[in-house]
């Protein structure tokens, strides 16, 4: 059997379809269009996951934002920028989960 994507793990056995329109639409047609790098899209993505204050995604998202060459640095300066647009409260929950993937990554 195929290893599972992270989107079939998420909903496959309840919402099926969803976890195919995330896989087939989302990341495998709306992430590799060629106007943003993958850099810049999970730069965008991290920032919409923040202001709506959408922590659960913002755990695979920190860790591909720095597969995608996404600093540390500028995660936190970021979720820094936006405590001014989103909130104090989003921005100090974002950090916390982005400290916990980072801290994750790093002992990996």
């Amino acid at each position: 059997m195929a290893e599972q994507t992270r989107a079939q793990q998420l909903t496959g056995d309840f919402a099926p379809k969803l976890a195919d329109l995330t896989d087939d639409v989302l990341f495998g047609d709306v992430w590799k269009r060629e106007g943003l790098s993958p850099r810049d899209r999970s730069l965008a993505t991290v920032s919409a996951l923040v202001m709506g204050g959408n922590t659960d995604q913002l755990v695979s998202h920190v860790r591909l934002a720095l597969d995608n060459g996404v600093t540390v640095e500028e995660l936190g300066e970021v979720m820094t920028h936006l405590a001014f647009y989103a909130g104090w409260p989003k921005a100090l929950s974002a950090i916390t989960v982005a400290r916990r993937v980072i801290e994750n990554t790093t002992a990996s």
